[in-house]
């Protein structure tokens, strides 16, 4: 006798039940309408990509969480850890039959091998959306109202996102002496919410070789009382205006001028830790939750697609981590979910009957039903049961009479209610109404 295999999955990934899958799908639905009402057009990418091109610019800590092998042609080969480099390597493949400024999403599962906790896993999906080819404030803008669009439009209103420059820090840093260190200061910086200033400080004056250097960067990251002031301090401690502080302000006008602007935090201590970032990074928090960390994040990247091609393509996009965001709404009470997409169960009351059934079933899916009709006579408790566990929230029941009456009994599984002698197109306006 052969012994049984037990099922299981490995630590850092998990299997999705359909109430899970129908909530991911909803959302990531509602996202795509709302990446193509500003334009933005669906890409795809190959899973695996060469190592070389996937870490040609990254950290150590990066390094660390590839999942990396061998494959059987000798090729040293990695698993996507975000959509963003192979982004970059598709924009210089395909340069040639792309316009810019190209404005693209990508809604696909990436993979880190990283420590499992809450709302973090080593299979995950990112919900991209980057411009590429303009190095404009109009560009920077669109990501960031595109960022509170689409938290919106799948109900999260309650955010902050927090907006920085790395152009600024790094002048802060080039006048303090610490610009030769300038990657390994903003990785650190960028740990700041998970390890707290003490630690940051005590790994930034290793960096830095400088206690008063370290007090300098965590004086310099301190958040201000508002946006305006906050910039305006910040561009002192640069050494005053240029580029960057221009380019804030004038972000910052698009978003007072569409009346946006009480989302957006100017936070110096948000750097991104990747290292391609180049200009403007932000982060996105639940404003009841913060504790989960950012669900969206991204930033300018204008030298990314360098790597790949001569020519400079200036980009920018932010990424939606739809695992985190969901594990946040579940949290919070937020993620509504649902066994199944169908409106109305016809009950199975008699098997001899199932023509009609079906013709029922095919009249209320014209008249905009989602409807099945369950496949065995069963007790009716037992049909009950599942179509309580599907979520569905109307009963259709036919008497033997059906063919001479042409009318049906109606029920509503959520309130009790029955309504009775209703046609096929009644019952359909009655379900759609609702």
């Amino acid at each position: 006798m052969s012994t049984l295999i037990q099922p299981k999955v490995l630590k850092g990934f998990r299997d999705f039940l359909p109430q899970d899958e129908i909530l991911r799908s909803s959302l990531i639905e509602k996202l795509t309408r709302t990446y193509r009402a500003y334009g933005f057009v669906p890409i795809d990418t190959p899973v695996l990509e060469y190592t070389e091109i996937l870490l040609r610019k990254s950290n150590g800590e990066t390094e660390k969480q590839v999942f990396r092998f061998e494959d059987n042609g000798h090729r040293d080969v990695a698993m996507r850890f975000d959509l963003t480099v192979p982004f970059a390597r598709f924009t210089a493949e395909h340069r040639e039959e792309l316009y810019f400024p190209f404005k693209r999403y990508h809604i696909a599962k990436v993979w880190r091998g990283e420590k499992p906790q809450a709302g973090r896993y080593r299979e995950f999906v990112q919900c991209d959306f980057d411009t590429v080819g303009s190095d404009s404030a109009t560009a920077d803008f669109e990501i960031l109202a595109l960022m509170k669009a689409a938290l919106k439009e799948i109900g999260v209103e309650k955010v902050s996102i927090h907006v920085n420059h790395r152009g600024i820090f790094n002048r802060f840093l080039e006048k303090t002496g610490c610009l030769d260190k300038s990657e390994d200061v903003l990785r650190i910086v960028d740990k700041l919410a998970k390890v707290g200033e003490e630690e940051v400080k005590k790994e930034l004056a290793e960096v830095t070789g400088s206690t008063e250097s370290a007090d300098n960067i965590l004086a310099y990251i301190q958040p201000g009382s508002d946006f305006e002031t906050t910039l305006a301090r910040l561009e002192q401690l640069a050494g005053g205006p240029a580029d960057d502080t221009k380019r804030m302000r004038d972000i910052y006008a698009m978003m007072k001028a569409t009346d946006i602007e009480s989302t957006y935090v100017l936070d110096p201590s948000i750097t991104r830790g990747l290292d391609y970032y180049t200009g403007v990074v932000y982060e996105t928090f639940l404003d009841d939750l913060p504790s989960i960390g950012s669900v969206c994040s991204g930033g300018r990247y204008d030298n990314l697609a360098g790597l790949y091609m001569k020519d400079k393509v200036p980009g920018v996009g932010a990424s939606i981590g739809l695992d985190r965001l969901i594990a946040g709404l579940s949290q919070l009470g937020l993620a509504e979910t649902r066994g199944s997409y169908l409106d109305a169960e016809i009950y199975n009351q008699d098997e001899s009957m199932s023509a009609v059934y079906q013709q029922i079933a095919a009249k209320l899916r014209a008249n905009g039903v989602a409807v099945e009709v369950f496949p065995d006579a069963v007790k009716m408790g037992k049909q009950y049961a599942v179509t309580d566990k599907k979520g569905i929230s109307w009963g259709v029941m036919v008497s033997k009479d059906f063919e001479t009456t042409q009318k049906i009994t109606l029920k509503n599984l959520k309130t009790r209610e029955q309504f009775e002698n209703l046609t096929v197109e009644q019952a359909a306006e009655k379900i759609t109404a609702n």
